[in-house]
């Protein structure tokens, strides 16, 4: 839930995330931040719990090229940094976008949290706790720590003799430590809490001194002690909210830990997960209580599923399920699926685009594509719609308490009335009137000796 704001007492945080980076240890034409994660691009993570937090603004930092405003949701705004010159460049680019007039005023000790587009698991209770520190030390600043066994490729953070925050250092390159600094543990996670005055002062005042030429983002704590202002530290105890991603390898972990996280809450929410090591869920998927999801499901996108539904062992992708559903072993669900309340869709079923109506059975064999099926029916083994004709998409319309014999396929556009009954093998290309039997099949004809006139084809 969104944080109140008069426990702060202040006007909202601006959030920044810094996003420009082409992330090129990724080895790919997409720009890092709009790899997936579970289901959203891995720069939506931060932009989520920003929102969560009930940041006043939040402004995403891209390169010259745009890639991330296709994604960026409403309200978002977006910043462009022109050129790739570091941390302090980016929120140098956002500052300027927000103080050119076009928005509200910012005030001078409003907080600006800065975090990452690469270090998707912050949570919103995490920023929270971060900006309340912020405000009960007073500081200019804010950076949130964590202490790693492993620290190599972060910042070190340097505290003086009473524990205070003096520098922090970058290990990019080995000319910017000291071998006692790379030995420090606790390192920079990359998330700021700046008061917006001091933050102003100081980003002019950078400089690219260091081994990669940029000017880094840390170098404001620098200049603010300098000023005598003073700069906290806050220690975040789960280093798993501040993991970043620098390649393949890095977002595969952070995945593990972020599928972990969302079985974990809709198990406490009441969903049954056989086995969550062996059990793929998105982030904005919703699961009612009592349903049960068995292993080797894959529930993707914006799917919905209400309460005591079984998943066995299926896919499915943006569809609705609602109370008392039963899907699979081995069913596809593609979007625009709607399972009404009590349907079943079992063994080799593939749906796409249809509307199942309440109680009615696909039980297996059989591929619904564009079709509203009425209450009640039950469509056999191996039932087909023909909804493509080369050209376009047609509907097929099955009513209630129908009942398809096995290897029925429907020729769209056609519709079958309520009871109607198809005889098994059937084509259907025409209407079938309510509580008709609809036939289409040639007549069998048995050829005496047939086989003895062929030769033996062993």
């Amino acid at each position: 839930m969104p944080r109140a704001f008069s426990i702060w007492g202040v006007s909202a945080p601006i959030v920044l995330i810094l996003a420009a980076g082409q992330g090129t240890r990724m080895r790919s034409a997409k720009p890092k931040a709009l790899h997936e994660l579970c289901g959203r691009p891995m720069v939506l993570w931060p932009v989520a719990a920003a929102r969560e937090a009930g940041a006043g603004r939040i402004v995403v930092v891209d390169s010259p090229a745009r890639a991330l405003a296709a994604v960026l949701p409403k309200g978002v705004e977006l910043a462009v940094q022109p050129t790739t010159n570091g941390t302090g460049g980016a929120v140098a680019a956002a500052i300027e976008q927000l103080s050119d007039g076009t928005g509200p005023e910012l005030e001078a000790e409003a907080a600006v949290v800065v975090l990452s587009g690469d270090v998707p698991l912050v949570s919103s209770s995490a920023l929270g706790e971060l900006i309340d520190a912020h405000r009960e030390s007073g500081a200019a600043a804010t950076m949130a720590s964590t202490v790693l066994a492993d620290p190599a490729g972060y910042g070190r953070v340097v505290r003086d003799g009473e524990g205070n925050v003096e520098r922090v250092v970058e290990t990019k390159g080995t000319g910017d430590t000291t071998q006692a600094e790379r030995e420090i543990r606790e390192v920079n996670t990359g998330i700021f809490v700046f008061a917006t005055g001091a933050l102003r002062a100081a980003l002019p005042r950078l400089t690219a001194d260091n081994a990669q030429g940029e000017l880094y983002l840390p170098q404001v704590l620098d200049i603010l002690r300098a000023d005598g202002r003073a700069v906290a530290a806050h220690v975040v105890d789960d280093e798993r909210l501040v993991l970043g991603v620098n390649d393949r390898s890095a977002l595969a972990r952070v995945r593990r830990l972020a599928q972990r996280a969302i079985n974990e809450r809709h198990m406490l929410a009441g969903v049954g997960i056989v086995d969550p090591e062996a059990t793929v869920i998105d982030v904005d998927v919703e699961i009612g209580a009592d349903t049960v999801i068995e292993p080797f499901t894959t529930i993707r996108g914006t799917t919905r599923i209400g309460r005591d539904c079984t998943i066995r062992h299926s896919y499915l992708v943006d569809c609705t399920l609602e109370d008392g559903v039963s899907v699979g072993p081995f069913g596809y669900l593609r979007p625009g699926t709607i399972l009404r309340a009590g349907s079943k869709v079992g063994t080799f079923v593939e749906v796409k685009n249809s509307d199942i109506g309440p109680g009615s059975k696909v039980p297996h064999l059989s591929y619904l594509g564009d079709a509203d099926v009425g209450e009640g029916s039950n469509l056999g083994a191996a039932t087909i719609t023909a909804n493509y004709d080369g050209r376009a998409k047609h509907r097929t319309t099955v009513g209630s308490g129908v009942r398809t014999g096995v290897d029925t396929t429907m020729v769209a556009p056609v519709t079958l009335g309520d009871g109607a009954v198809t005889g098994a093998g059937s084509v259907i290309t025409e209407d079938v009137p309510a509580r008709a039997l609809g036939i289409a099949r040639e007549r069998q004809r048995n050829i005496e000796g047939y086989a003895d006139r062929e030769p033996d084809p062993r």
